[in-house]
């Protein structure tokens, strides 16, 4: 079938579109990770029908795991179908929850990711901690990260603090954090740099994926993290490698909303 290649401030998706199709969709891991093969990408969407949305959103990073959410992913989406009926709202169901999305500008969407759970069974953690700050560090290389904080935004999430993104080995700590067993379903791990009040640096190593040019849920985790420690304003800029996201977490309501660019980057043949 004909899908799309698209990225979110660098993040890379195949965006595929089933609804109509008769019968369930199956989909396994050995052909998701085959997909990805032949056209590299973080994660594959599929949009399925829904009786109380204008899709169901279906997420599966490139190693075949399906996932629960992915903020840039649904900005993605969005854009497509907000193309297709000429709206400047959509709202998408998935497995995290129903998300509701606006037109923000040229090649530009913004989302309501919902509220960030913030209990150690909601991220979840294999024991009782305080999110705020984890009893937890990883090692290696003389290089050492501790106490990061944990969020989930519908997949999990630990943020950690440090001092000089230029020189920090994200690729030889992050496999470490996303597979310890404090972690039961693994979890994605945050490096972020707070450059001031409004503007966090950030790098993700997103479980199942590993370095993405930028991750959506990871900048919600982020600014969320950061603002439970005092470390910046509720409403932040995260500077990832692919590009520039907006990030609130509204006192109102207690939702976070993450805004940012897409880009359409044409068809791909896939076989689903």
């Amino acid at each position: 079938m004909i899908a799309r290649l698209m990225n979110g401030a660098g993040n890379k998706f195949i965006l595929a579109d089933v609804r109509g199709r008769a019968g369930a969709f199956n989909l396994s891991a050995d052909a998701v990770k085959t997909m990805a093969r032949a056209h590299p990408f973080d994660q594959l969407l599929v949009l399925e029908d829904s009786d109380t949305s204008d899709a169901f959103m279906r997420i599966w990073n490139s190693d075949g795991d399906e996932v629960g959410a992915c903020g840039n992913g649904t900005r993605a989406a969005a854009w497509a179908l907000m193309q297709e009926s000429g709206s400047d709202t959509v709202s998408l169901d998935t497995a995290g929850g129903v998300l509701s999305a606006r037109d923000a500008g040229p090649m530009t969407v913004s989302v309501d990711m919902g509220e960030p759970r913030l209990e150690w069974t909601e991220i979840p953690l294999a024991r009782p901690m305080d999110t705020t700050r984890l009893d937890f560090a990883v090692e290696k290389g003389g290089v050492r990260i501790e106490a990061p904080g944990a969020v989930s935004m519908g997949n999990p999430h630990a943020v950690f603090f440090i001092r000089d993104m230029a020189s920090f080995p994200v690729t030889d700590l992050g496999p470490i954090v996303e597979h310890d067993p404090l972690f039961p379903q693994r979890v994605n791990a945050g490096f972020a740099q707070i450059l001031g009040a409004r503007h966090i640096r950030l790098r993700v190593w997103e479980r199942g994926a590993g370095i993405t040019a930028a991750c959506g849920t990871g900048a919600c985790a982020a600014l969320v993290a950061a603002h439970r420690r005092g470390l910046c304003e509720r409403q932040v800029t995260i500077h990832a490698d692919g590009g520039d996201l907006s990030v609130e977490w509204r006192a109102a309501d207690n939702r976070v909303r993450l805004t940012g660019p897409v880009e359409d980057e044409g068809p791909v043949t896939i076989d689903i």
